[in-house]
């Protein structure tokens, strides 16, 4: 009888927490947001009793991030946490009471628990998962070797540091392959084979659970035969060989033109010398002097005459 009762009461004290659950408690919420946006947490509520506290929690710790306090009329949010992880990024409606996450980063995803504490507890809990900003696939060429016995064109679509994404190639609407990343941040690479004559629609895309990035495929710039390659890569070296020789006809013309100026004023510099030196020639002309000489007797009878002549010094 006494065993008969127990299993009675604690039957109806299962059934009452159910129903008082079933009242003051929600289900989890999901959110999903990309890098660098913003995140509102909502309460449901379209006003705030007096009677009624609101706290957020964040993680599995419980670690309080805001708080308001409607008999005092307060209103918290505590930025320096966690090391500050939520420094300028939270905000409280005051009216309701939800909170938003501003400018997420990957370091905000996990668990917001909301408590409302009033006339009875009302607890709600909310998931948010934090998704990278998706880049644009890049499609390259990955033929190494050109091959005359090919009819194959070798593509590559490629990006790089991402998790949680998938990266697909698509003909048309119709999937044709694709490959997925979880929690690793790597790079990933797709490859694909078509014909150098398809003319079929071809795309490459990366997308996670609230985002995609589409890069369509240009065939013509791609994909060459290889006769097409050869004639692109005479047309190259002609190019390259005209420049070339266009520049060393340039060089040897300056060249010329240097030497030739040179050669000017070298000549006008042993002229300018030359001149010079003449010019530094000097004359200096003395007067002659006549001296009177006791004339000596000589047993001749003929007469000695000297005569002196201007003397010309330079």
């Amino acid at each position: 009888m006494i065993k008969k009762m127990f299993y009675k009461l604690l039957l109806f004290c299962l059934c009452w927490r159910h129903l008082i659950d079933g009242f003051g408690s929600q289900t989890n919420e999901r959110q999903s947001v990309i890098e660098g946006d913003s995140v509102t947490l909502q309460t449901d509520a379209t006003e705030m009793h007096e009677e009624e506290d609101i706290l957020w929690y964040f993680g599995g710790e419980k670690s309080l991030v805001a708080k308001i306090n409607r008999e005092t009329k307060t209103f918290f949010t505590y930025n320096y946490v966690l090391d500050g992880r939520f420094r300028d990024r939270l905000k409280l409606d005051r009216q309701t009471g939800s909170l938003t996450i501003t400018n997420i980063t990957t370091e905000h995803a996990g668990l917001y628990k909301l408590e409302i504490s009033g006339a009875k507890l009302i607890s709600k809990t909310f998931s948010v998962s934090v998704f990278a900003r998706l880049p644009v696939p890049v499609i390259s060429n990955n033929s190494s070797n050109c091959s005359l016995s090919s009819s194959n064109c070798s593509l590559l679509c490629s990006v790089v540091n991402m998790s949680d994404v998938t990266l697909s190639w698509y003909k048309g609407n119709s999937l044709l392959s694709s490959i997925s990343v979880s929690d690793l941040s790597i790079s990933l690479s797709l490859p694909l084979e078509v014909e150098y004559q398809d003319k079929n629609s071809y795309s490459c895309v990366i997308n996670n659970p609230i985002s995609n990035q589409t890069t369509h495929l240009d065939n013509s710039q791609l994909c060459h035969t290889c006769s097409a390659l050869d004639e692109k890569s005479t047309s190259h070296h002609v190019l390259t060989s005209a420049a070339s020789a266009g520049f060393l006809l340039i060089v040897a013309v300056f060249g010329i033109c240097w030497v030739y100026r040179k050669h000017r004023k070298t000549e006008g510099a042993v002229d300018a010398n030359v001149t010079v030196q003449i010019h530094k020639v000097e004359i200096t002309y003395a007067d002659p002097t006549f001296c009177k000489r006791n004339a000596q007797k000589l047993t001749t009878t003929e007469d000695t005459r000297v005569e002196y002549a201007p003397v010309c010094i330079r």
